[in-house]
């Protein structure tokens, strides 16, 4: 019972919080060229909130293992709700620099977002570890879907408040964000890492576990990877729908899309994982991301081809992502999982960070075509890092604890 409860709050508050970030995905590129006055600048506001999120793993991962997940997950919105209020604000004064720290800040709320995949599997059956992580992953869907397609009536509100019409879509980011903040806080009891003793660890226990765990790396670089190859190319495509003629429906319609097939088709990825096997399930999840590249790449100017690579590319970041996510789950004991967890999404943040800093830079000397196949490159080190999982993993009769 205390499994359904939790999975239920998680996903209400996965609902709300993940509308603020869909609203702020689609227009945060657009916003930052604007400010800035060059398309050069337009991959740091997906930068600034990837780098945050990657700045508020440790620390939210940390606040959960002393104080639970109720605290870590309700403040990490909370500080999410401030970022969005500062870009309204940045908004409003046209200024950019302003705009950075404002999107660090918001950051936190994608923190959260993620750890909460992780809070499902806290009381879970091991056999039902990856159903549960994708669950709440799957939850995301709706929020995140509609979030993009809130661009039109954000500037409808913006009008009524007399802000930009870019700030718009921000307004719901802020109050989605303070929506998860208060359902998280109020009804996410009893607490599950409260509930399990499994509070209080040392995160530097989560190093030394990645660093002797083969299972713990291929899913920490698995997340991480993936997690880099989608943010790369998803950040510079409204930028580059835009070029082409696109307009900001087409461009939050297409957004839409990828976001659909990142989160809609989480449960059947957790069941895949749970009965196929973790390693085989994300290798697999690798090869779509790869099609998803080259379809990228051969796109010219159809944006039609634009958006079926980007419903690819979510998809294999799914697959990977809860197959990723859930071994690192399964490599390491209760008590020490959520210092592991917290090392996991710090590492996918932070190379996200990179990823969403670099694609600004590389579309422009190479295009959008050499970005795609640069991004494809980030393949490589997973099925690397695959090689080193033992026989049983690899074979795809790995059994979760």
């Amino acid at each position: 019972m205390s499994q359904r409860r939790t999975l239920g709050v998680l996903v209400a508050a996965q609902i709300a919080g993940s509308i603020g970030i869909g609203a702020s995905v689609s227009v945060g590129a657009v916003l930052a060229a604007d400010l800035s006055g060059s398309a050069a600048w337009s991959g740091s506001a997906s930068t600034m909130s990837t780098l945050g999120a990657a700045l508020w793993a440790l620390p939210l991962a940390r606040v959960a293992a002393a104080r639970g997940r109720r605290l870590a997950l309700s403040l990490g919105w909370a500080v999410s709700l401030l970022g969005a209020v500062l870009v309204i604000a940045a908004a409003m004064a046209r200024s950019f620099p302003l705009t950075l720290p404002a999107m660090l800040l918001m950051g936190a709320g994608n923190a959260a977002n993620l750890q909460s995949r992780f809070a499902a599997t806290d009381l879970a059956e091991p056999r039902h570890r990856g159903r549960s992580l994708a669950l709440v992953v799957w939850s995301s869907t709706i929020g995140a879907v509609a979030g993009p397609n809130l661009t039109r009536p954000g500037a409808s509100v913006a009008e009524f408040l007399g802000i930009p019409p870019l700030a718009g879509p921000f307004v719901f980011s802020a109050v989605a964000a303070a929506v998860a903040t208060v359902v998280l806080f109020v009804a996410l009891r009893p607490d599950p890492l409260a509930s399990n003793g499994s509070r209080g660890r040392n995160l530097r226990i989560g190093w030394e576990v990645v660093k002797s765990s083969p299972q713990a790396r291929f899913g920490v670089a698995t997340v991480a990877f993936s997690h880099t190859v989608m943010v790369s190319l998803m950040a510079m495509t409204p930028v580059h729908m835009q070029e082409h003629g696109a307009t900001l429906t087409i461009v939050g319609l297409t957004i839409s899309l990828h976001i659909a097939g990142m989160y809609a088709l989480s449960p059947v990825m957790g069941w895949i994982s749970d009965r196929w096997g973790r390693v085989r399930t994300a290798l697999t999840g690798q090869a779509i991301l790869v099609l998803a590249v080259l379809l990228a790449a051969v796109s010219g100017d159809s944006m039609t081809v634009v958006t079926i690579a980007l419903i690819v590319l979510g998809t294999g970041w799914s697959m990977s992502t809860v197959a990723g996510s859930t071994l690192v789950a399964d490599s390491v004991e209760l008590a020490r999982r959520p210092a592991v967890q917290g090392v996991s999404d710090l590492l996918m943040s932070l190379t996200g960070a990179i990823g969403a800093a670099l694609s600004g830079v590389v579309l422009t000397l190479i295009t959008y075509t050499g970005l795609s196949l640069a991004a494809g490159l980030l393949v490589l080190p997973v099925i690397v890092f695959s090689l080193t999982v033992p026989a049983r993993q690899n074979q795809g009769l790995d059994q979760p604890r």
